[in-house]
């Protein structure tokens, strides 16, 4: 058996191998670089922002009040951890709320009570992670006078989606 290639074939075969690049190893690792680079650029957000910390201090038995809002308006982030430390607190019932907004109408969307004096004084409200593209906003209310102010701390990270 014979293998016949027509000259019209073999012309072809040279046309394609013509374009070829000299070192075609080379232009895949000049493609890798750049896939690298973008790779890179995601992975360097899985560090997380700066950690948000601080301290805010309300007439907490007065009414709910304001210990700290989490994120930007149409900034997607993913909230790590958020804890509290209620240690300069003495009241029995201390309810943490978060609120964040529900297609476009905030809403409380987690509540838990805790008692100063039974409870640690650092209290991880989120420990996972959760998604937001708004702000949530964190409030705080006690059942003691005593507590009316006083510093509630906070420490909080994020992550950025986008």
């Amino acid at each position: 058996m014979s293998l016949l290639i027509s000259w019209g074939i073999l012309s072809d075969i040279k046309t394609k191998t013509d374009n070829l690049p000299a070192d075609p190893a080379s232009q895949a690792l000049t493609a890798s670089t750049a896939q690298a680079s973008n790779i890179k650029n995601q992975t360097d957000k899985l560090a997380g922002a700066t950690p948000m910390t601080g301290s805010a201090t309300q007439n907490w038995q007065s009414a709910e009040s304001d210990v700290v809002s989490i994120g930007n308006v149409g900034t997607r982030n993913k909230v790590h951890d958020l804890s509290l430390n209620i240690v300069n607190l003495v009241g029995a019932v201390i309810t943490v709320r978060l609120y964040k907004k529900v297609n476009g109408t905030e809403r409380k969307v987690y509540e838990q009570s805790f008692n100063a004096a039974t409870n640690p004084p650092g209290l991880p409200i989120i420990n996972g992670t959760w998604a937001t593209h708004d702000i949530i906003r964190v409030t705080l209310q006690s059942n003691s006078p005593a507590d009316n102010g006083k510093a509630v701390d906070y420490d909080c990270m994020l992550e950025a989606m986008s």
